[in-house]
């Protein structure tokens, strides 16, 4: 049974952009550029409370970033890749859903790039419906949403 995430603290503000590099490095090549996450501030992110992490012995395997933004936005989701296949990341997921019923809120949004096609499959097996396609930030996005139980 994966672990449950806990909140992000300042000392794990150095662990996060080594995991999501490692995440997401092998998209670099693919898009021609480093992904959003890798380019993002880990420590406002903590500093804000929207960072969440799973850990197992001690070592930081996984990351959740959430944000209240037109329902709950699921900004950046990271899996160790030596973590891979152990179901850590749909943990995660699921997570953030419990967060938004938690909040009260009722619609879960995230987005990937065009190009990480298995996260594209992934989202729809996990109940997500594509919203729409658009550029965003310099990035070209695919936009997902699932609606949670009143």
């Amino acid at each position: 049974m994966p672990p449950s995430p806990r909140l992000a603290r300042s000392e794990d503000a150095q662990a996060l952009p080594a995991l999501v590099a490692a995440a997401y490095g092998h998209y670099v090549e693919r898009m021609g550029r480093k992904p959003a996450p890798m380019l993002d501030d880990y420590v406002a992110r903590i500093a804000a409370g929207q960072a969440w992490v799973l850990e197992q012995s001690g070592e930081i395997v996984g990351v959740i970033v959430l944000e209240e933004k037109d329902g709950l936005l699921i900004d950046n989701i990271a899996v160790a890749p030596s973590c891979r296949g152990r179901g850590l990341g749909r943990s995660l997921m699921a997570f953030a859903e419990a967060e938004a019923t938690r909040r009260g809120i009722q619609r879960v949004w995230l987005y990937t790039h065009i190009t990480m096609v298995e996260n594209i499959a992934m989202y729809q097996r996990y109940g997500y419906r594509e919203t729409h396609r658009g550029r965003q930030l310099g990035f070209e996005r695919v936009f997902f949403e699932k609606r949670l139980a009143a």
